[in-house]
């Protein structure tokens, strides 16, 4: 499925402000869909030609969740029908239309507006109700409807949705999360029981209807600046302030130990100040769930942290005893598992600083290069990394990280056992399922009768065991193109 902005660059010849204009709109309209208890359709004038004529074509749909959907099917990338071409010619001049149509048994009320930006009818707005049935509207209804007529007048004028600023992130509340209409002197016309569950949590108890919101806010937030901030922004809703673009319309507010999120809708229908909608959502149970798993993610990078370090006195003991044993085999036992515990120790150390428990690979082998050279006296010896391993989670990046290491390590020590200059390639290809590594050197090659199978080398089997086991892939040794060794990793990532 193309997204709005292909479908807009395919068929319309839109400026990007004007585009951008429309998923503007689109970003915010479920707040419209839900306030009228209806779908929403998007319909564009498309560019005609000499071989196809411009249709109004619809580009986005919006379901309530306040209602059921009178429009089950999915009406994106259909031509709009507007009745008759003179209708849909009028919305485009800018004056809304009704009708009714025929849906699946169902008698549906459409409303066609004219979506307006910078004086021009970008685009038409269609809402479709159920009409098959009437009753008399709730008062929750009856708030909700009057406050979605004049957010359609708004698109029609092109003011909503307004610019904003949000750089904390904030999400947006539901209607159906707290809903309270204010009148233009900020005063509360009408308040939903999940708007006075969310005041009642904040320490309010009285009744909010006729009450100023800015007021009584001000009274309930422990801190006097985010008190100041939320009856600022309450009274720029209502036209008692002129609107900041730099100021948020939406803030995070604590009362006691309630956490509310607030957001301020004005309602200028034509250029007329007609007061404001204010969505309230309790988000006191998601801080706390967000709180318990930054400490909990804190704490698992502090033990990768406390391993790292006590990893590196492993391996510092490890040198201290090589550097004093006097049997060659002892040394190089002890040198290796230094070198082992080292690679194991990075991976700790890197995943103390990750946020997600994961590691990228190509930085890994980056530093981890150095280390296993001077360990292994390669130092006439140049790597190249070529291609791509990228991230992986820690349960797959730690065991390949130590399959990494004993292949390098081995082209080192095996393939230029004599200190001569070589080269060692590492190359990367990875795909959505499977990542394959292959280490290449120009060295002296593995010996006629050499099997991987039954060599008796400790890194080979550590490796296989590794490899086979541990992350259910494939090891291949061979002989590389004009000499040396390659060894390939294959591995599934997902």
């Amino acid at each position: 499925m193309s997204t709005l902005a292909d479908l807009l660059a395919a068929h319309t010849a839109l400026t990007d402000e004007g585009a951008g204009h429309l998923q503007r709109l689109v970003a915010e309209w479920q707040l419209l869909a839900d306030l009228s208890f209806a779908d929403l359709l998007m319909s564009v004038r498309t560019v005609g030609s000499d071989d196809e004529p411009s249709r109004v074509l619809t580009v986005a749909q919006c379901r309530p969740n306040t209602a059921s959907t009178v429009l089950p099917r999915d009406e994106v990338g259909t031509v709009l029908d507007g009745g008759s071409p003179k209708t849909l010619d009028a919305v485009f001049d800018g004056y809304p239309a009704h009708d009714t149509v025929a849906s699946g048994g169902v008698t549906v009320g459409r409303q066609l507006w004219p979506i307006g930006f910078d004086g021009e009818v970008i685009a038409v707005l269609t809402r479709a109700v159920d009409a098959s049935t009437q009753s008399l509207p709730s008062p929750l209804e009856a708030a909700y409807s009057e406050c979605a007529d004049d957010l359609c007048q708004m698109v029609s004028d092109g003011g909503f949705p307004l610019a904003e600023d949000n750089p904390t992130g904030l999400s947006t509340p539901r209607a159906g999360d707290g809903f309270i209409r204010l009148d233009p002197d900020g005063a509360v016309v009408y308040a939903s029981p999940n708007a006075l569950s969310a005041f009642h949590r904040m320490g309010y108890s009285a009744e909010l209807s006729g009450t100023l919101l800015a007021e009584v806010i001000t009274t309930l937030l422990t801190d006097a600046f985010e008190a100041a901030d939320a009856a600022q922004m309450l009274k720029m809703a209502v036209g008692q302030r002129p609107v900041d673009a730099d100021v948020a319309m939406r803030m995070e507010v604590n009362a006691r130990r309630a956490t509310v999120l607030i957001r301020a809708v004005p309602l200028r229908p034509a250029s007329h100040t007609t007061g404001a909608v204010v969505l309230v959502r309790d988000v006191t149970e998601v801080k706390r769930r967000d709180l318990a798993l930054i400490s909990k993610d804190a704490t698992i990078r502090e033990i990768h942290h406390r391993v790292k370090n006590n990893l590196q006195s492993v391996s510092a003991l490890l040198r201290l005893q090589a550097r004093r044993t006097s049997y060659p085999e002892a040394r190089t036992a002890l040198t290796e598992a230094d070198r082992r515990v080292g690679s194991i120790a990075l991976v700790h150390e890197l995943l103390s600083g990750s946020v997600d428990e994961e590691l990228d690979l190509d930085e890994v082998v980056d530093r981890l290069m150095p280390t296993l050279l001077d360990a292994a006296g390669g130092t006439h010896t140049q790597v190249q990394r070529s291609g791509r391993l990228g991230v992986l989670p820690a349960e797959l990046a730690m065991p390949l990280v130590m399959v990494l290491s004993e292949l390098i390590q081995n082209s080192v020590e095996h393939g230029m056992s004599d200190g001569s200059h070589g080269r060692i390639t590492i190359t990367g290809h990875r795909d959505m399922r499977r990542l394959k590594v292959a280490i290449s050197d120009d060295g002296h090659g593995l010996p006629r009768d050499f099997d991987v199978f039954t060599s008796e080398h400790l890194g080979l089997q550590i490796v296989r065991t590794l490899v086979e086991i541990d992350l259910g892939g494939v090891l291949e040794l061979g002989a590389s193109e004009g000499g040396g060794t390659t060894a390939t990793v294959t591995v599934p990532v997902r």
